[in-house]
Parts: structure tokens; C-alpha cells; sequence
């Protein structure tokens, strides 16, 4: 469990509006297993909060793991079932995907297999012959075998969203930008000028993005990407009121 602040002024403490839980949950990457167990784990609490729940999923659920595909489908269930209690942010490699189908582009592609996409196009049906075509065959594979109803999910993805004291996006947010101004390509890449960043953002940024071994608990910021798709660790951060805790998966194998 995440420590909590030790000041004595309670008034001080990051807080969520009264009657409102939220689960905060990293980097997925196409580990269908460990969103699964992880959800599992999660509802094991929620469906005793006497509050409201929502679900706020940080980006990157494709690429690099081998379920990317049906990682979408189960998202998409979830917020066909109850839409007024997700939140489904878009990462760098979500962004990437959908550049890629909107404006097909022979180095991008290169650039896409290279960081995990071949992994995702496999889910999707193409195997590693077609992958092994000149770029513009591997493209119009790729077009064909995404469903129009995955297309619509990636345009429907959020840049960011926040409630109380808390700010969520996918990679960070530029210093010194208010956060009613950030630029999207900063809050699906920024990296190091956010990270060494000491000063507050106004809010707590709840991001993934940069893997860490454990979650980073900063007085500006918390990292909840711990890497699921080598460590086989996901995991979610539980905010409600002042409380902070985390639901993680046990295992550490792929």
C-alpha cells in the first residue's frame, strides 16, 4: 500500500470528491491474462464501495504482448456495458496505430513492427510471411483485418481526464504548461523533461508510460507502469478520499 502523506494538516492531502473510488491502470501492452486477473482482483473490491467506481485505463493496451486484439475487445465490452464508468486514455502506441491506418506510411510501419506492433498484427490474423511483404501489402493487410469497430475505439480514446487533486494521462505532462493547455503529443510522450521535473503540477499526474520496478510514489507524481508485458506485473492504483493503495498481478514471468 502506498504511504500516505504524514502531515498533520488533513486538509493538506490530495483528495478525490466525497463518494467517488477510482482505479488507475497502467500500461497493458496485449497481456489479456493480466488484465483479466488483475479485473478480476479489482472487482473483489469495488462491488463493496458503497461509493461510485470509475475506471480510468492509462493507454498502451497493444503492442509488444500477443493479445492486443482481445485486449481491445474486452475494453470495448466494458464500456458498451457501463460508459459513464470508464475512462479509456490513449498512449504512444495507440496514437502510433492509429497514424499508421489514417495515413499509411512506410517508415512508420518499420518503426511500429520494430516496438511491439508485429506482435499486435499478429492478433489481429496476419502472420509473419504477409508481415515479410514490401510495406504497402503489409499496410493493406493491416487495414482489412482491424475491425471498423477497433477504429472507432481508437478515435474515441481520451487525451486525459481528472478528478479532485488527482491529473490522468498516459506519459506526462511539459512543466510549466498549465494543465488545461497540454499539447497531446506531450501527454502521450513526454519522458524525461516530466520525470526530472521536482516542482507540482497543481494536481498529482497518475501516469504509465516509463517502466519502473516498483510504482514511484512522488510529492508531484506517481508511475504506475510496472512493466506488464515482460515482469507480468500490472498494475492499478486505488484512490478514494485520501487513500491511496494498489491491486497489482503476482506473477513475475512473461
Amino acid at each position: 500500500m502506498l504511504k500516505k502523506n504524514t502531515t498533520n494538516n488533513a486538509a493538506s492531502l490530495p483528495t478525490l470528491p466525497a463518494d467517488l473510488r477510482i482505479y488507475a491502470i497502467g500500461d497493458i501492452h496485449g497481456r489479456l491474462d493480466l488484465l483479466d486477473q488483475l479485473l478480476d482482483k479489482i472487482q473483489g473490491q469495488a462491488a463493496k464501495a458503497p461509493t461510485h467506481v470509475k475506471y480510468i485505463f492509462l493507454g498502451d493496451y497493444i503492442d509488444r504482448g500477443f493479445y492486443s486484439r482481445q485486449v481491445i475487445e474486452r475494453l470495448i465490452e466494458r464500456k458498451q456495458h457501463k460508459p459513464d464508468h470508464h475512462h479509456m486514455l490513449m498512449g504512444n502506441h495507440e496514437q502510433v496505430l492509429r497514424e499508421l491506418l489514417k495515413n499509411p506510411d512506410p517508415g512508420l510501419l518499420k518503426n511500429w513492427l520494430r516496438f511491439g506492433g508485429r506482435e499486435a498484427a499478429l492478433s489481429y490474423g496476419l502472420d509473419m510471411a504477409t508481415l515479410s511483404k514490401e510495406p504497402d501489402s503489409v499496410l493493406k493487410a493491416l487495414a482489412a483485418a482491424i475491425p471498423n469497430e477497433h477504429l472507432s475505439f481508437l478515435d474515441q480514446l481520451e487525451t486525459q481526464t481528472a478528478y479532485g487533486d488527482y491529473y490522468f494521462c498516459h506519459a506526462g505532462v511539459k512543466p510549466g504548461v498549465p494543465l488545461t493547455a497540454q499539447k497531446a503529443s506531450d501527454l502521450f510522450w513526454i519522458r524525461h523533461e516530466f520525470l526530472d521535473h521536482t516542482e507540482s503540477f497543481g494536481k498529482i499526474i497518475v501516469h504509465g508510460h516509463t517502466i519502473c520496478k516498483s510504482v514511484e510514489k512522488r510529492p508531484n507524481r506517481i508511475n504506475i507502469d510496472t512493466g506488464a508485458y515482460a515482469t507480468g506485473c500490472l498494475t492499478a492504483l486505488g484512490l478514494e478520499g485520501s487513500r491511496r493503495w494498489l491491486v497489482q498481478t503476482n506473477s513475475t514471468n512473461k
